[in-house]
């Protein structure tokens, strides 16, 4: 068992694409800050854009996760979601996918949460 429990850490090829390619980005940026090299900041601040848009991409397509735990079976990274397709419920990222997505991912009421007893006993 890991340090965080037996939970679902939602580790997925959209996410660690997305990391992997944020984090070239910023220490080319870093080093090219420190080699005083204006173009080279700007690439890795570019890199960094195209990870973001990588990984969105990516989600969309079913290769990241909804939000909220996954069932066990599915907490392998390489597995992909095949209900990404008609979009995620309060998922901004599949709302801002197109109509179709954004009519499935479209914020849903909550259930009110009951009310704590008072305690009468004075």
């Amino acid at each position: 068992m890991s340090a965080h429990g037996h939970v679902d850490l939602g580790h997925t090829v959209a996410g660690w694409t997305g990391t992997t390619l944020a984090l070239l980005g910023f220490a080319g940026a870093g080093a090219a800050v420190c080699a005083a090299w204006v173009p080279g900041i700007w690439i890795g601040l570019g890199v960094v854009a195209v990870a973001g848009i990588v990984t969105w991409v990516l989600h969309l397509a079913g290769w990241g996760k909804p939000s909220g735990p996954r069932p066990e079976a599915d907490w392998d990274w390489r597995v992909r979601d095949a209900r990404a397709h008609a979009g995620h419920a309060d998922c901004l990222g599949c709302r801002v996918g197109g109509p179709r997505r954004a009519r499935a991912a479209a914020p849903r009421p909550r259930a009110a949460a009951p009310l704590p007893a008072a305690d009468n006993a004075t």
